[in-house]
């Protein structure tokens, strides 16, 4: 789900690629504003590496405008990607040798800044994404999901308002892959606008809003007057509930949508009614269709598409 353009920090507009005779991407829209999450979702060879690189500013788009928080990436790519945090699926660029901490703190001069402060902003970092145990430890002694922190560590270093998840847990065990999933929500919740990458069409993530456990057939609302179709037992997928929706939650079995946290209206009152809902997913109403079947997993936070 896009943001206001007026608002978006990133913000892409009819973005096209080829390779030889082969289209990749042919005008690609997406806008994605402070503190939100948006997820790039489809197979391998589905062109999401080839958007995230023209995002980056390490491929050029042939057609279409892309810019980073004002920045147009096509023009000033370097001085875009200063704006940029990008978390790849792989990364083989740590020194196995020396400590987590010096390896973000290189990584921190290389940026320009002088030692002390790399070292100021690799210690924060690094316990931000729960690593402060293994300050001092060296990397090649780090688990894979360890080595996954750090990869986010590193691409929160400079504080960009913009981060790039591809792939982020690809090989991760169910744990490490929450683990990431958790650290992202809250680097969103801090207003970091966040791409998110990834293969899973079925499963669609976002906050623990009220517990319990339900399936059912998917209502996707999208306007107030789409309101009147929801019959006994269908879960709410909406972008965002407001105060008069309340009457309804009298007759669901759940709800889900695409804005809002655990203090929402609609996590409020799900929990006041004892509903099973999953709020802040980003991109619910774009990924589920009306009358779909799904589970709704209030305690994990967790929507899958049956």
């Amino acid at each position: 789900m896009g943001a206001n353009p007026l608002s978006a920090v990133l913000d892409a507009r009819d973005v096209s690629r080829s390779f030889g005779d082969k289209q990749v991407l042919s005008g690609v829209d997406l806008q994605v504003g402070a503190g939100r999450i948006s997820a790039l979702l489809g197979p391998n060879g589905a062109g999401k590496t080839t958007f995230l690189r023209i995002l980056t500013g390490l491929l050029l788009a042939e057609g279409g405008h892309v810019s980073v928080a004002g920045i147009d990436v096509g023009r000033d790519p370097m001085a875009a990607r200063r704006h940029i945090g990008f978390f790849p699926s792989a990364d083989r660029t740590f020194y196995n040798r020396i400590s987590g901490l010096e390896n973000l703190a290189f990584f921190g001069r290389m940026y320009g800044i002088r030692r002390q402060e790399a070292l100021a902003r690799a210690g924060k970092r690094l316990v931000d994404v729960g690593l402060s145990d293994a300050v001092d430890q060296r990397v090649g002694l780090y688990s894979h999901g360890m080595q996954k922190r750090l990869s986010m560590a590193r691409a929160l270093l400079m504080d960009p308002p913009v981060l790039v998840i591809d792939e982020a847990t690809d090989g991760l065990d169910p744990e490490g892959a929450r683990r990431v999933q958790d650290l992202t929500r809250s680097i969103a919740a801090d207003g970091t606008a966040v791409v998110w990458t990834t293969q899973r069409l079925d499963e669609i993530r976002g906050f623990a809003a009220s517990n319990g456990v339900v399936e059912g057939p998917a209502r996707v609302v999208k306007s107030v007057e789409e309101i009147s179709r929801l019959q006994p037992g269908d879960i709410l997928v909406c972008q965002v509930t407001n105060p008069t929706w309340a009457p309804i939650f009298q007759k669901i079995a759940g709800a889900v949508s695409d804005i809002g946290g655990s203090m929402s209206h609609a996590a409020i009152v799900a929990r006041e009614y004892g509903l099973p809902a999953v709020v802040g997913t980003g991109s619910a109403t774009t990924r589920i269709k009306d009358g779909q079947r799904i589970r709704v997993d209030g305690g994990r936070g967790v929507v899958t598409i049956l």
